[in-house]
């Protein structure tokens, strides 16, 4: 028979009831399902992902499909503020969440998050009003109503408008079948393909004494069978699986979006919590990434380059530092690889969305320690260290990781004379003196110890009067230049300079006899009526040699 496997992520606020919902529902339980680990059984709350199961019919509106069973996998995150890397790990195998709610309470901090980590992963979310057993029966209705229209409103600017909401009760099953009736009436067929590299996403590892080690997850790509052999990229070990289950029941073959177990022949399980498992060769482990970068619109602070963010991939998470870069080009690539082709604008900060117009914004992601990864994986970056009682969103921006660098020198060696993104530089000097109607001296641009050979025909720009000429060389020793303009200065540039070189004569024939404040004046008039050069270029970043250009 063929089973539809329907991964549903079950997300929200701590104590919300998310564990108590997927114990009403399930019928078959994976590995550390409903809280098996110690310290939540004590605290009542969700510490690690549990997954969980129930099958019924194919719905009336997938009757034309090849599959005559549907199979909802359950996949209960933690709520706890501490614990959000989990959550997204999580969120990003789902097909649709279930957004749980405790009707007494509201939309909360995790709430906020888990529907933003939601619109980030998934395309289709259903809202569970959760608890309303806790309602007097006679305020019941109203206060479902008044909550409804008030998520309503919350989700009006969201991915989801209009998202179901079910009033329901975990605890006491009250109303759980309109939930499992909506649930059926949403569920769809997921693209699943056996084709392409396998590669699955491990969530939980133990050994079984005479047997092997289990890895638990789900399929990310691609098929596996028995006898296969699977490389585990972060231990760089090939395993050959020896038996797989799906909720305790024996399989030969898995696809794409089925959760399973997999048996292998032994290694130590505490090597390997979480990861990715693949066909050999498929995995790397990168130091650095490529994104295409997204801000979370409800982060409330700059996204700034050159600081450090918690980079979250998969159920990896690290600290890493971010080099934001902008597309400037009209034809901006819209296809999954990264176009080494074009030259890009190191920019200080995520630009506000009204700048953003046929803009797309990069990021080079610096990772303080490696991470096994999938191209084109969902790649979150957060600020997790943030209070977490402060009421406000800790996820900053989202993005696809379009390359990867597993050179831990890849700054030097791969990036090197590859990517082209540059720095826009300013500098600004005056005119030193007019030496004909083509040619002037300028100072104070460079340095002394500057190579301005390197500046050579360079395009300057006199201000306030618009004349454009070009650096033809250096003149003396003391960093001064020489510029010269083919079509000739113009008449208000000379009639300027001429002005500032009379003054000059004049104010060496002129007595020491005036006041401190007539110098200072004297000064600050002639320091008005000065030119001012300026050079505009680009500099390039992560060259070998200093590399810059108009």
């Amino acid at each position: 028979m063929s089973i539809l496997n329907f991964n549903v992520g079950v997300l929200g606020h701590v104590d919300s009831g998310k564990t108590s919902l997927a114990k009403a529902l399930s019928t078959v339980a994976s590995t550390n399902a409903f809280d098996k680990n110690p310290q939540s059984q004590e605290r009542g709350i969700t510490l690690d992902l549990g997954f969980s199961s129930f099958t019924m019919d194919i719905p009336e509106h997938l009757m034309n499909s090849n599959y005559k069973q549907l199979q909802i996998t359950l996949v209960d995150c933690p709520g706890h503020a501490s614990l959000i890397r989990t959550i997204i790990g999580g969120a990003q195998i789902i097909d649709l969440m279930l957004l749980v709610i405790d009707i007494t309470k509201g939309i909360q901090t995790q709430t906020a998050e888990c529907l933003v980590i939601g619109e980030i992963t998934c395309d289709k979310m259903l809202v569970v009003l959760n608890k309303i057993d806790l309602i007097e029966e006679t305020q019941r209705q109203s206060t479902i109503e008044k909550m409804t229209k008030r998520l309503r409103k919350t989700f009006e600017f969201t991915k989801f408008p209009q998202a179901p909401v079910i009033p329901c009760s975990a605890s006491s099953s009250l109303n759980l079948n309109e939930l499992i009736s909506t649930l059926q009436q949403h569920v769809y067929i997921p693209q699943r393909s056996p084709n392409g590299p396998f590669i699955f996403s491990v969530d939980h590892c133990f050994s079984i004494r005479g047997q092997g080690t289990v890895m638990t997850g789900t399929i990310l790509s691609g098929s596996v069978r028995i006898n296969d052999s699977i490389e585990i990229a972060a231990l760089k070990e090939v395993r050959k699986v020896k038996s797989m289950q799906m909720f305790h029941k024996p399989i030969d073959r898995a696809i794409q979006g089925d959760r399973i177990g997999i048996c292998v022949t032994q290694f130590d399980p505490d090597k390997l919590e979480r990861g990715l498992v693949s066909t050999p060769g498929i995995i790397k482990i990168f130091h650095g990434l490529i994104i295409k970068i997204n801000k979370v619109k409800h982060f409330k602070h700059d996204i700034e380059s050159r600081t450090k963010f918690h980079i979250t991939c998969g159920h990896s998470t690290v600290m890493g530092k971010i080099v934001l870069f902008i597309d400037h080009s009209v034809n901006n690539d819209n296809n999954d690889q990264f176009n080494y082709e074009k030259e890009y604008e190191a920019i200080e900060q995520y630009p506000t969305e009204d700048s953003l117009t046929n803009k797309q914004i990069f990021a080079l992601v610096e990772l303080e320690s490696p991470i096994t990864c999938q191209l084109q994986s969902i790649l979150i970056g957060s600020r997790l260290d943030t209070d977490i009682h402060v009421n406000t969103c800790r996820l900053a921006f989202y993005g696809h990781a379009l390359d990867g660098f597993t050179d831990s020198d890849y700054l030097n060696k791969d990036l090197s004379n590859k990517l082209r993104i540059y720095k826009r530089k300013e500098k600004i000097g005056f005119v030193d003196r007019l030496v004909d109607d083509q040619t002037i001296i300028g100072k104070d641009l460079f340095q002394k110890e500057t190579n301005i050979n390197i500046f050579v025909n360079f395009k300057v720009e006199l201000n306030p009067t618009g004349d454009q000429g070009f650096i033809e060389s250096s003149f003396g020793q003391s960093g001064k230049f020489k510029v010269r303009f083919m079509n000739g200065l113009s008449d208000e540039a000379k009639q300027s300079l001429s002005n500032t070189k009379g003054r000059k004569q004049q104010g060496k024939t002129t007595t020491t006899t005036t006041t401190t404040n007539n110098d200072a004046d004297g000064e600050s008039n002639e320091s008005h009526q000065r030119i001012r050069i300026i050079l505009k270029f680009k500099k390039y970043l992560f060259q070998e040699k200093t590399v810059i250009s108009q």
